[in-house]
């Protein structure tokens, strides 16, 4: 009996093992996935008052989170490469280049950003140095393509799959129960994880909305050689940066001022350097500053320390690399609350007991040393029957 234990913990301990050691590869997917599957929770249970399969209500709220963000960077890299190109064609930017940059020979005469204006430039020869740039470094470009569309794959079916099964694995997890202990620490950290989380995505929801709404007042009051180009694309990107520490919301709107300065600085007028002073005033206090420092404890969760959960937003990417930003607050959340509910069981303290609601009638109440003139027992017993009657918001019967 002991060899047959012996086979089957060392055939499970490589499974383990295999397992772990799949999931470590692929880690920076998984933490990406449990990410967005407690951001999204959520909204896929509220797709359930409809009356949707599971299968369909995961489909929604995948696509919702997805086909949004996508169309949004692929937004962005069309719009960047118009204004380049309207850019270096009012100003001769590239005169200053020495001729040995070979990257810099044509593109005065950048294509039109659409796909009769690529294929134009293909036969005419101008992406001839992209080309060549291509083919010298096909296995890294293959390479990082393949890598980018396997971890998207993954994100998908993993946070696909964790809306619809969660539930059954949490079951599969209570099965190893112990004095009630696993699912007093499951029960409390998956719905700190979900506070937590699902707290970033309201975060980068708010800031987006209160960036849009900074930018486009900017510019109805501003001339128009000051102005913040796309201020709609520009806040939803601001709201997306603010999920990252230290810098955040800085790598979008330090850029943006910088865009608006530079037909200052070639045209000359100087005095209207005043409008992106106000701009950056406005976009570091109104945008940055104030809805960090209100919304922040808000949108925490109740045992995880605001504090420390700023700095494992800091120290998360710098240890782990960018998945940190999600992997470093999930492992402060579990830590936490490991120390708060199952750590003091496991060292033989007794649990809290809830308290007493203050609805109850005290035994106290029914009996005194010095009775009031003219108050039975029964009135005393009659009072603290009508006080829980207003308490539930229900009306006990009386009887003659």
């Amino acid at each position: 009996m002991n060899e047959r234990r012996l086979i089957v913990a060392t055939f499970g301990l490589l499974v383990a093992t295999i397992t772990a050691y799949v999931a470590y590869r692929f880690i920076a997917a998984f933490t990406v996935s449990i990410f967005l599957y407690y951001s999204t929770r959520r909204f896929y249970n509220e797709l359930g008052r409809f009356r949707l399969p599971k299968r369909i209500r995961a489909m929604l709220t995948i696509s919702v989170l997805a086909v949004p963000l996508v169309l949004l960077l692929s937004y962005t890299i069309v719009l960047l490469a118009v204004e380049a190109r309207a850019f270096i064609e009012t100003y001769p930017v590239v005169d200053a280049v020495p001729d040995g940059i070979v990257w810099f020979d044509g593109i005065n005469e950048l294509p039109e950003p659409t796909i009769g204006g690529i294929i134009d430039a293909y036969q005419t020869g101008q992406l001839d140095v992209f080309i060549d740039f291509a083919a010298e470094h096909a296995a890294f470009v293959t390479s990082l393509v393949t890598g980018l569309l396997l971890n998207l794959l993954i994100i998908a079916v993993v946070t696909y799959y964790l809306l619809i099964d969660g539930s059954k694995f949490r079951s599969w997890l209570l099965r190893f129960d112990d004095d009630a202990i696993v699912r007093e620490f499951f029960e409390a950290a998956d719905e700190e994880l979900e506070a937590v989380l699902f707290g970033n995505l309201l975060n980068v929801i708010v800031i987006s909305i209160i960036a849009i709404f900074v930018f486009t007042a900017y510019n109805a009051v501003v001339p128009t050689a000051v102005e913040v180009p796309y201020p709609s694309l520009a806040g939803a990107l601001t709201g997306i940066a603010s999920l990252i520490p230290v810098v955040g919301m800085k790598i979008v709107y330090l850029p943006l001022a910088g865009i608006a300065s530079l037909p200052i600085a070639l045209g000359g007028d100087l005095a209207l350097f005043g409008y992106i002073v106000g701009f950056l005033v406005l976009a570091a206090v109104v945008v940055d500053t104030i809805p960090d420092l209100v919304l922040r404890p808000y949108l925490s969760g109740k045992r995880t320390h605001v504090g420390l959960l700023m700095l494992a937003y800091i120290f998360g990417p710098i240890v782990f690399g960018f998945y940190g930003l999600f992997f470093a607050p999930m492992i402060l959340v579990l830590g936490l609350t490991f120390a708060d509910t199952a750590l003091p069981r496991l060292l033989g303290a007794e649990p809290t007991p809830e308290p007493t609601p203050n609805t109850q009638t005290r035994l106290d109440e029914f009996r005194s040393e010095r009775r009031p003139s003219g108050r039975s027992w029964r009135a005393t017993l009659r009072r603290g029957v009508d006080r829980r009657a207003d308490d539930d918001g229900t009306q006990p019967s009386r009887q003659s």
